[in-house]
């Protein structure tokens, strides 16, 4: 289940952007980020107030501490909060990356980062982070740990997720919002904002510019 809301401020007008959901849960406490062009019709949304990247220092699928800051600077970087339980969003957003990853040359592919942290850490061990990227691609992070600090870390990035309930049938669901947020190798700074409609084609006509920093 996911709960996908994001709030955006087009120059001195406030609107506000609902994106599609499978459930509700805003806490009301997502950072305003601010764009400046119309992006009803694109993928990407460019931020004219870009995210910090977050202070996060959890444990790699490898067992080991990964500081999220320093182990992705000076790196293109795709940042996505989900977990391996997911019926949806999750495989095919990470499908999705990793198939459009394929169509950079080499060098760039190596550079570019792409972290997995999940919303389900209970579940969600080092091994079955790794066994499951593993599937998807062997390049990718997975990145687990004690769930209040990675929610504080989703929220400084204006994404929602909640602990891992049950549902009305008993399933253990984890409600978590499904951007992926791109940081730029020149700044470090979370520029660029996709949502879960966001499709291998568009990802795979982006990732050439995003991989330098530039605008999509």
């Amino acid at each position: 289940m996911h709960n996908k809301t994001f709030v955006a401020a087009a120059l001195l007008a406030a609107a506000t952007m609902t994106l599609s959901a499978c459930d509700s849960g805003d806490d009301g406490r997502k950072p305003v980020a601010v764009v400046s062009e119309d992006t009803s019709q694109k993928a990407a949304t460019v931020l004219d107030q870009p995210f910090e990247k977050p202070d996060l220092v959890l444990t790699d699928t490898q067992g080991k501490k990964y500081d999220l800051r320093e182990e992705t600077s000076g790196h293109p970087t795709l940042v996505y909060f989900g977990y391996t339980h997911c019926p949806d969003a999750c495989p095919l957003t990470m499908s999705n990356i990793a198939f459009a990853k394929k169509a950079l040359p080499k060098a760039q592919q190596d550079d570019l980062r792409v972290v997995f942290v999940t919303t389900d850490p209970d579940r969600d061990t080092p091994a079955e982070l790794g066994k499951w990227l593993k599937g998807i691609d062997p390049q990718f992070i997975g990145l687990t740990g004690d769930f209040s600090t990675i929610q504080a870390g989703a929220r400084t990035l204006g994404i929602s997720i909640e602990p891992t309930t049950k549902d009305k049938n008993g399933k253990l669901v984890s409600m978590h919002g499904t951007q992926v947020i791109a940081f730029s190798p020149k700044t470090d700074a979370g520029y660029v904002l996709y949502g879960e409609d966001a499709t291998v084609d568009d990802y795979t006509k982006d990732l050439p510019r995003i991989v330098k920093g530039e605008n999509p």
